[in-house]
């Protein structure tokens, strides 16, 4: 229960560092030491270099004054680099060279005839691990200060001095022979970044030699160790437009990549609105195009039956009747035959009729016999029934559709050459009244006819 409980309030906390972290507005993006998340090694600086002094001394916080050999530590000044390899965010290996002088007086037990010891570090070489802490920010996008500790092992090459208390001095060994053994650095500290690649550097490290010859006597058994304090500077090797690896915030970066994939994700989903807007209004004003041409066709602002497009006389009086242009008939209705003649020139426009393939667009071919069924309708007043028909070719409701759209296509032919509309009716039947068999082409074009009815 309690696991569950905690697990629970750092899922909580992420959450509140997150939503504040993302707080921020895609148009404010800094892209300073963004690198693409999980890139590899060439997209940072991983070589580096520093220099440092410091205090050197036989004093370590791993024991007191009082076990050492010597039991008064003094202070000396040591100096020393490095050289390192940053592998991981927070790993890196290091080849770390050390110089300097180790001082001390006071041998203990009294007695023995040694005052102090003064042991002259020639050089060391060690390569050490350096584990760097803590360069993950969540509420900047680059930390001030990073913490690390260093752990490793190296050789050591030193001379040491005695001074008994008769103030004579003696080397360690009397052929004046220098030392060189095993040791073990272990260290930790702070750095501080001062600009793009530039680090200030403050550490402590114990180091543990391998024997107990470093200060030039033998006590107790336990093996020598010193100390070292230091303060210095580490630069950054390669081009200053790559952030340095050991100081660089991921979380950083993973936020700036986000907030530029939710920009893009925010421009696109613009674009793709505009885009959509620019269609709605072009397809807004081709439909308004339309209902302004369909008006034309539709609009009988004196109510004679006839479209205004169509009335060659406009504004007749309510009442009044008129012929297929829209003009007042002259003439009172008397009743007429249809005579044979008539029944040749209807016989002949039905001869003469075509259409475009699968349309209602009459071809020009068709006109000079409409014309003079139009003329026959206007000089007799006649009235005429047009019966659309289909063979069976296509779906029912295609052909019903095309065989009425075929019969008003001829009506709207003749009443635009001066036939009553009021008197002639268009239907459509589709293929429901064959006059000949589907099952051959010479049936099927029998079938496709449109019957006038003259009454």
């Amino acid at each position: 229960m309690k696991t569950n409980l905690r697990k629970a309030s750092m899922l909580l906390t992420g959450l509140m560092v997150g939503s504040k972290l993302f707080a921020q507005t895609p148009d404010s993006i800094s892209t300073k030491n963004y690198v693409q998340p999980f890139s590899g090694g060439g997209a940072f600086r991983t070589w580096s270099i520093g220099i440092n002094g410091g205090v050197l001394t036989p004093y370590t916080i791993f024991g007191t004054n009082g076990k050492q050999d010597f039991t008064t530590p003094q202070a000396e000044f040591g100096y020393g680099g490095y050289i390192k390899k940053q592998i991981l965010p927070s790993f890196g290996l290091q080849a770390d060279f050390l110089a300097g002088k180790v001082k001390g007086k006071d041998a203990q037990p009294n007695g023995t005839g040694l005052s102090s010891f003064q042991t002259k570090m020639q050089w060391s070489a060690a390569l050490s691990g350096n584990l760097t802490l803590a360069n993950i920010n969540w509420r900047h996008q680059k930390g001030a200060i990073q913490p690390y500790v260093t752990f490793g092992g190296g050789v050591i090459n030193y001379k040491p001095v005695l001074t008994n208390t008769a103030g004579a001095s003696a080397n360690f060994k009397a052929n004046d022979e220098s030392i060189r053994e095993f040791f073990i650095p272990v260290g930790a500290g702070l750095k501080f970044n001062l600009g793009s690649g530039v680090n200030l550097d403050m550490g402590y490290s114990v180091n543990f030699v391998a024997s107990d010859n470093f200060d030039g006597y033998n006590f107790g058994g336990g093996s020598d160790k010193f100390s070292y304090g230091h303060i210095g500077l580490e630069f950054a090797l390669g081009r200053s437009s790559k952030p340095q690896m050991a100081t660089h915030n991921p979380v950083s970066s993973m936020r700036t990549e986000y907030l530029l994939q939710d920009k893009q994700t925010r421009d696109q989903l613009q674009m793709q609105i505009d885009a959509e807007k620019a269609a709605n209004a072009k397809l807004r004003s081709d439909l308004d195009a339309t209902n302004a041409n369909l008006a034309k066709f539709t609009v009988d602002s004196d109510g004679d039956g006839v479209a205004d497009f169509y009335d060659k006389c406009p504004n007749t009086p309510a009442g009044q009747k008129v012929d297929g242009a829209g003009c007042p008939l002259a003439k009172p209705e008397v009743k007429v035959y249809v005579t044979e003649e008539d029944k040749r020139v209807v016989k002949d426009a039905i001869k003469n009729l075509e259409f475009d393939l699968g349309k209602a667009t009459i071809r020009a071919k068709s006109f000079p016999s409409l014309d003079r069924v139009a003329k026959l309708l206007t000089d007799k007043n006649f009235s005429l029934k047009l019966a659309g028909h289909t063979d069976n070719t296509g779906s029912d409701a295609l052909n019903l559709r095309l065989s009425k759209d075929r019969a008003e296509a001829i009506k709207a032919y003749l009443v635009s050459q001066g036939a009553n509309a009021s008197r002639i009716e268009a239907t459509g039947y589709g293929e429901s009244q064959p006059i000949s068999s589907n099952k051959t082409a010479a049936g099927r074009q029998e079938n496709r006819r449109v019957e006038f009815t003259l009454y």
